[in-house]
């Protein structure tokens, strides 16, 4: 009787302790992401660099579409900057017409000269006056023979008719109506005064205007905005529709959003910037061509006045702000268009 051979068991393998494995795998995972690191704001800036003089190619392939573009934004800019320098220029202008405003106090008849003088020194020490002048009436009476003509008839009274005057000149931050006004009513009230004269109607009239031109610069800035943001938006959009199937092969391998969205932002900053540049020009040349004309309209008015340029900051934001609005519009341009894209979406 034959036995059957007894089968050994073999020992079980044993455990591998997945803890216990060499780092080979993770070295390669830490060297992948330095983005805290040094290394990792260099990549950043370089695919950014990239994006923005890539964008900058772009454009330069299609000058005439780009050109007219940047000419619509340059225009739709210089308008609100035009029109602050206008009621710039006015308001400058009407700093010299401040020197004419002024108040003038006849004191009753019979009031001495004394009292006049007296008169004069109790408004000059008021904050809001510039300076006070004293009118005798001898004075007043020659001023008066002189201009009239009626010398011999004048010689014919027997008193002076004219009273004495005092002129008072409001300091330049009192020269708005109101404040003339006011002015007026204290002089009206101080002791042997007999009438006050102030003509403030052109003054409220020339601040009215500056009210109006300050409004219209302001409206024009926010309709010219959205204009800007829209125009941007559908030029994008457009650049967005022909790069669809560009669109779709990068998302396919795994481009994030940020990623395909960042040369489209770039692109409506060039529009912008190159449209602030091109306002910067217009408004210029519209100072050039302005300025002879104006100075010799100032100089048959006995006046030195120019015209005022943008300041450097107002050139600055001019130029700024169209670049930030060509990103901006181009950001909620590629937002909106780009989620439509999908692989494998037919629209």
């Amino acid at each position: 009787m034959v036995r059957p051979q007894a089968t050994r068991k073999r020992p079980p393998a044993p455990k591998r302790d997945r803890g216990a494995r060499p780092n080979r795998r993770r070295a390669p995972r830490k060297a992948r992401e330095p983005r805290t690191g040094s290394g990792g704001i260099v990549t950043w800036l370089s695919r950014h660099a990239q994006s923005l003089v890539g964008s900058l190619g772009r454009l330069a392939r299609h000058p005439l579409n780009t050109g007219m573009t940047m000419a619509v934004i340059g225009i739709a800019l210089a308008l609100p900057a035009l029109l602050h320098l206008s009621v710039t220029n006015i308001r400058a202008l009407s700093g010299q017409w401040r020197d004419s405003v002024e108040l003038s106090v006849y004191l009753e008849h019979g009031r001495s000269e004394d009292e006049a003088r007296s008169l004069a020194a109790a408004l000059e020490r008021r904050p809001d006056v510039m300076e006070t002048q004293v009118v005798t009436a001898d004075e007043a009476l020659g001023q008066f023979r002189a201009a009239s003509g009626f010398g011999p008839a004048l010689d014919a009274l027997e008193d002076n008719p004219l009273p004495h005057l005092v002129t008072v000149r409001p300091e330049e931050n009192h020269t708005t109506a109101d404040a003339v006004a006011a002015l007026a009513a204290v002089a009206g009230d101080m002791a042997g005064v007999a009438e006050v004269r102030a003509d403030t109607d052109w003054v409220r009239r020339l601040h009215g205007m500056l009210d109006v031109g300050r409004r219209l610069v302001m409206l024009a800035v926010i309709v010219l905005a959205v204009s800007i943001l829209l125009i941007v938006g559908n030029t994008i959009r457009l650049d967005i529709q022909n790069r669809s199937q560009e669109i779709e092969v990068q998302k396919l391998v795994g481009a994030s959003n940020g990623f395909i969205r960042r040369p489209f932002l770039y692109s409506g900053a060039w529009y912008g910037l190159g449209g602030g540049l091109l306002a910067l020009g217009i408004v210029q040349a519209a100072l050039w061509a302005l300025s002879g004309p104006v100075a010799r309209l100032a100089g048959l008015y006995g006046s030195d006045f120019r015209l005022a340029g943008l300041k450097p900051e107002d050139a600055l934001l001019l130029v700024g702000g169209g670049a930030a609005l060509g990103w901006l519009g181009s950001g909620i341009a590629a937002a909106r268009n780009m989620r439509r894209i999908e692989p494998g979406r037919s629209e």
